[in-house]
């Protein structure tokens, strides 16, 4: 049998030595010498990778601030351009309802001729009431026309200008409507509040005037043409010892949503205050 070589005796040891390290190893008898060594190791790589992170930050971070300052600005052009579209559409809308409004009352009332207009103002004194329409007299209106939706009455034109005219709605306190319930067909006046509402006064005593009934413009006094609807009575106040009923009044037209209104153009009002005779003055005793 031959001697073992240097060289086969150093691979048998080596061999021995792997043996007995995994089977240290997998005995778990190496676990604190493996801590040992392998912490420092662990430490420094996590050192170093955070170092490396960091300067990789500190490098890119003009290129990342760059790409957002870039998408930003698409975003913000991306808004604007919805915004337009949103303008536009309302655009749109508002000139859909406004011919809706002209082909409505004008299929109602072909005696009339008609033009729309958009309320672009109030009045600020909490006591009036007003609005302002973007049509004035470079459109043809003039002072007193009457001012409807397509609901019922809204007021008349009290002011103009080249491009505007002020109007004064039916709830105004100077507001006075010569009116015709239905279905008594009795005459009455319907004034305007210093609250915004309506009421009815100067009923006849002998009217039958219930809640439910309805008014309308009688066309007496000159300043409104007949016939245009105004509201519904609510209530009724009868009392044996006054001179006229009174009503309140539901007015058709929502006041506080006005937004588009229609000028009847081809009536004229007639001031017959000429005409009423005026009490004599009392003579000297």
């Amino acid at each position: 049998m031959k001697a073992f070589t240097p060289r086969t005796l150093q691979t048998v040891t080596l061999v021995v030595v792997v043996v007995a390290l995994i089977l240290l190893a997998l005995g778990g008898y190496l676990t604190p010498l493996t801590r040992v060594v392998l912490n420092p190791v662990i430490s420094a790589q996590t050192w170093l990778a955070t170092r490396y992170q960091a300067i990789q930050n500190y490098f890119s971070a003009p290129q990342d601030l760059a790409l957002l300052r870039q998408r930003n600005a698409e975003l913000e052009a991306e808004v604007s351009r919805l915004e337009t579209e949103i303008i536009e559409l309302n655009q749109q809308i508002s000139e859909t309802r406004i011919l809706s409004a002209l082909l409505g009352y004008a299929q109602e009332h072909p005696e009339n001729r008609i033009m729309a207009a958009s309320v672009i103002g109030r009045d600020t004194n909490p006591f009036l009431r007003y609005v302002i329409i973007n049509r004035g007299s470079d459109d043809n209106l003039r002072r007193g026309m009457p001012v409807v939706t397509e609901q019922g009455l809204v007021g008349r034109i009290a002011a103009v200008t080249p491009q505007a005219a002020r109007v004064q709605l039916i709830t105004d306190p100077g507001s006075n409507v010569n009116v015709r319930l239905e279905p008594s067909r009795a005459q009455a006046v319907l004034q305007g509040q210093i609250t915004g509402e309506v009421a009815l006064d100067m009923i006849p005593q002998a009217a039958n005037v219930q809640s439910g009934d309805l008014l309308l413009t009688s066309g007496l006094g000159g300043n409104y043409p007949a016939d245009i609807l105004i509201g519904q009575v609510t209530g009724v106040r009868r009392r044996d010892y006054d001179i006229f009923q009174r009503a309140s009044v539901q007015p058709v037209v929502d006041f506080s949503n006005l937004e588009i209104v229609l000028v009847i153009t081809n009536f004229r009002p007639v001031d017959i205050s000429p005409l009423v005779p005026t009490p004599a003055a009392p003579g000297p005793g």
